[in-house]
This record gives structure tokens, C-alpha cells and sequence, in this order.
């Protein structure tokens, strides 16, 4: 959980303890160039791609899948970032996190739209996500890559591009970082 969300959610100030890390840095770099290669394939191309980095946690994944497409076919992706604390269903049931920074400097209209985050979980991130993108243009598609998907979805939404399928308990947490992804336990300080 990026560090943005939880220091701001219960016990308030909280500290991720991992347990076993499940995929190292040298893993994650091989999802990257796995699913730009997917990504590329799936959209015969990259043109009128671009990538939607979600606050806070896919912003780094999407500049590094950029970088990796980039390197795949020669072609500078545009990268976006959204932050989605206004647009979630739980608003009231949940502090609203300071807004972080939304960066949207190009229209999507008639654009292949790749939202980008690091962990899928409930889906309702992705709901928000969608409707927030909605405000930016019209886009010709919508498709979601996420570095782990741990399953527990309330709303009918699926990724498109996997780094891993991580079955996990809803109440283990689960940390995405440049040295890799680890599993744990969030627990007051």
C-alpha cells in the first residue's frame, strides 16, 4: 500500500510489516517487459495509446511500462497521472486522502486509454478511475494493467494485463515497490 494511503487510513500512522516478499525487483522488471509486449500485440501498435498512471502506487508502474514500450517499438508513449479521491463510492466511509497531483495534458478522445495500477483488489479504485477518465474525452477504449491482482472483487471489473495473481486473505496487505512486491500486515505503531 503506498505510503500516501496508509498513513492516512486505520490505526491512523500505520506500518507495513512484510511477511515474504513474492516477487523481487528482477521479477517485476520481467512482468514490465512482458506485459509491454502484451500490450503492444494486443493494440497491433501503440498508436493513439497512452498510459493513466492511478495515484499513487501506478504512476511508477506506468513510467516504467512507458520506458518499456518505448524500447519494444521505438515510439514515446504519453503518460498520465490521476488521482481518484474524489471520484470513489466510499467517500464518508473512509478519509478522503489529500488530493495528490492529476496530470492529464492531452485528450482522450479517440485514444486507447491503459489505466495503470499496482494493485488490484476490490475494483473500486478502477470505478473511480473510469469515471474520472471520462472527463478527459471520449476515449476509443479502456484497458486496465495492474502489477498484482489479489482477487476479493466487489464490482465486475478484470484486468487486462497481470504482473501475478496473488490469492491473498482480505485483511493481509500487500506493498509494490521498486525493490518488489511483499505480502504482510499493516499494523499501528
Amino acid at each position: 500500500m503506498a505510503e500516501r494511503e496508509r498513513s492516512h487510513t486505520r490505526p491512523r500512522g500505520a506500518v507495513f510489516v512484510p511477511r515474504a516478499q513474492v516477487m523481487s525487483a528482477a521479477d517485476v522488471q520481467r512482468a514490465i517487459t512482458r506485459m509491454s509486449h502484451e500490450i503492444a500485440e494486443r493494440n497491433r501498435g501503440l498508436e493513439h495509446l497512452v498510459l493513466i498512471g492511478l495515484q499513487t502506487g501506478g504512476v511508477p508502474i506506468a513510467e516504467r511500462l512507458a520506458a518499456s514500450l518505448e524500447s519494444v517499438e521505438s515510439t514515446t508513449i504519453p503518460v498520465g497521472i490521476l488521482d481518484v479521491a474524489f471520484y470513489r463510492d466510499d467517500i464518508g466511509l473512509r478519509p478522503v486522502l489529500p488530493e495528490a497531483v492529476t496530470d492529464i495534458s492531452f485528450d482522450l478522445t479517440g485514444a486507447t486509454v491503459v489505466l495503470v495500477d499496482d494493485v488490484l483488489f476490490t475494483g473500486r479504485t478502477i470505478r473511480a478511475a473510469l469515471n474520472a477518465v471520462s472527463e478527459y474525452g471520449r476515449a476509443q477504449a479502456v484497458q486496465l494493467a495492474v502489477m498484482v491482482d489479489r482477487g476479493h472483487r466487489e464490482l465486475p471489473i478484470r484486468p487486462d494485463y497481470v504482473g501475478k495473481n496473488l490469492p491473498t486473505r482480505r485483511d493481509e496487505m500487500v506493498d509494490v515497490t521498486e525493490d518488489g512486491v511483499a505480502i504482510g500486515d499493516v499494523v499501528g505503531r
